[in-house]
């Protein structure tokens, strides 16, 4: 009987994807910890690595486990490096890119994502920076709807597969481009104090996405607008606080996430540190964090404990997540023509 029931949750969910016949009404994948995923949150993020030349990442997600056979399994794979640091006064290049899978459902609708970024940082004075960026990519949506049940299945007892399903599907699989770009300012008072705030726009475009045909519906994917609020406190020798806020809004659907994790300084020099967080998703989760980093690499762990209405059928169990990230200076570059100011052990 449980077993019916994620079944059922996960054909109405689907349902309400494949039958839109107006904009999308829903946001983009998504990750808990949108501080490790720069370049999905912000192109202008794009190099923006003070204490590093260059970084390469990755990200993964599981949701809604308890409640389907199926939940979604997102990954990311992303890096990027500075550019032209020594050609520019007070400015730099970056160039980057990240490669999103997602996969969910009964039908195993995929969606997979491939973008190039770049953007230009340039220093204001000595205590402030612009960045503008923008990212252009690919993406293909598809589903195996041999997989799929329909309600002109329904034989009164049960969904008979030899029923004709009455759709009129075109396609199982779209490919389109997509467009976003942003702007950041970071401002640096003093050696401990590092603020940084964006916004971006994506899909700029308004590309289609439908598995029908444009006769019979039009179906754009709206533009997503997002906004992040960051900053860095040096306390003391062993401790550096990281508070930050997300929110993005795609029509009438919004996501606001803040809270903050602190770093602890456990070697002397920086090499080694613990990592301890909280966050909240408004109306939705609360999100604890932990991890640890060592010369230069960082992995860090979350779990989304729903506090929704889902908890009820979930039992607060939402979602997990990992995070990977190594940072490093080009050989044979002698470090940066351009110094920006970070904080640091």
């Amino acid at each position: 009987m449980k077993k019916y029931f994620k079944n059922i949750a996960a054909f109405l969910f689907m349902s309400l994807f494949l039958f839109s016949n107006k904009k999308l009404f829903s946001q983009d994948l998504h990750f808990s910890q949108y501080f490790n995923t720069p370049l999905l949150v912000n192109p202008a993020n794009t190099g923006f690595e003070p204490d590093a030349d260059w970084r390469i990442g990755g990200n993964y997600r599981n949701q809604w486990a308890s409640i389907t056979s199926n939940p979604y399994k997102t990954f990311n794979i992303w890096g990027d490096m500075q550019l032209f640091a020594s050609r520019f006064e007070n400015g730099w290049m970056g160039l980057g890119g990240s490669l999103m899978r997602d996969v969910a459902g009964t039908g195993g609708l995929t969606s997979t994502k491939g973008y190039a970024s770049i953007a230009y940082h340039q220093l204001i004075g000595y205590r402030s920076l612009l960045s503008g960026g923008f990212s252009f990519g690919f993406v293909n949506k598809r589903i195996d709807i041999s997989k799929l049940t329909f309600d002109n299945q329904w034989n009164g007892k049960f969904f008979d597969i030899k029923i004709a399903n009455g759709e009129t599907f075109s396609t199982n699989s779209v490919v389109y481009a997509d467009l976003q770009a942003g702007i950041n300012y970071s401002y640096f008072p003093s050696e401990n104090i590092y603020l940084n705030a964006g916004i971006a726009m994506s899909h700029i475009n308004q590309p289609k996405e439908s598995f029908f045909s444009n006769s019979i519906t039009d179906t754009r994917v709206a533009p997503r607008f997002t906004f992040f609020l960051n900053g860095s406190i040096k306390l003391n020798d062993q401790w550096i606080l990281n508070p930050n806020a997300y929110y993005s809004k795609m029509n009438n659907v919004t996501e606001t996430v803040a809270g903050l994790n602190a770093h602890y300084n456990i070697s002397g020099d920086g090499n080694m540190q613990v990592i301890g967080g909280l966050y909240y998703r408004l109306n939705d989760a609360l999100i604890p964090m932990a991890g640890y980093e060592w010369n230069n690499y960082s992995i860090t762990i979350n779990y989304d404990a729903t506090t929704s209405g889902l908890s009820d059928f979930n039992q607060s169990r939402g979602a997990y997540e990992i995070s990977i990230i190594k940072r490093g200076i080009s050989l044979g570059t002698g470090g940066k023509a351009v110094k920006c100011p970070v904080v640091r052990f």
